[in-house]
């Protein structure tokens, strides 16, 4: 089995370092972001308030290319966070049609119920509260199973419209050809009808008169 990604995000950097420790002690292969934003530069998915200059563009294109060769299996990320939220972030994974399946959880350092409710009704798969803990991290194992499990039906499901496609196509050019080939024939048939010898014989009406001398 193949190591699963995650990818953290948390503007704390001693929150940052301890997720990052417990993953990999996990064996979970991490990639870190300090912030909604960057996270989503790291996903491919570049925010329009954020990339403006060249410069930033291209650093966003090449760390998304880094990105898609390796895979993300999984998303955690702190709710408290400055410019774009935990919540915020979610919203734009899951509006995404490449990444909605990429499963997210979310963690916070406060137990406020009605935030908890609109995360895990907006996508989230779990809501862990701060600190984390390692018993937590062997929870996710579950999520990441059901997210690959996702990916592979969706895979599966594309390839299948991309034969049925092909199968369509096909059978439409068949038809066409058949179709060309009907019309060549009866084209030749009229052509040979026309030029035999029976068609060129002047024919005379059978009432026509016989002068004998």
């Amino acid at each position: 089995e193949a190591q699963f990604h995650v990818l953290a995000v948390d503007d704390s950097l001693i929150d940052r370092k301890l997720i990052e420790r417990l993953l990999r002690t996990s064996s979970y292969q991490v990639t870190t972001a300090e912030s909604g934003i960057k996270a989503l530069e790291l996903l491919g998915l570049r925010d329009e308030q954020r990339t403006s200059s060249s410069s930033s563009s291209s650093t966003s294109s090449s760390l998304s290319a880094n990105q898609q060769e390796i895979g993300v299996n999984l998303i955690i990320t702190d709710y408290c966070m400055p410019e774009m939220t935990g919540y915020d972030l979610l919203k734009r994974i899951k509006a995404s049609s490449s990444l909605k399946d990429i499963p997210v959880v979310i963690m916070s350092s406060e137990n406020v119920p009605s935030r908890i409710d609109r995360c895990l009704e907006g996508g989230a798969e779990e809501f862990f509260l701060k600190p984390v803990k390692l018993s937590d991290m062997h929870r996710l194992r579950s999520h990441l199973l059901k997210g690959k499990s996702q990916l592979r039906e969706n895979e599966l499901l594309e390839n299948q419209d991309d034969q049925n496609q092909k199968e369509e196509i096909g059978e439409i050019s068949s038809s066409n050809s058949l179709n060309c080939n009907d019309s060549k024939r009866k084209s030749r048939e009229i052509e040979e009808g026309l030029s035999s010898p029976e068609r060129k014989r002047q024919r005379f009406p059978n009432n026509s008169l016989v002068v004998e001398s």
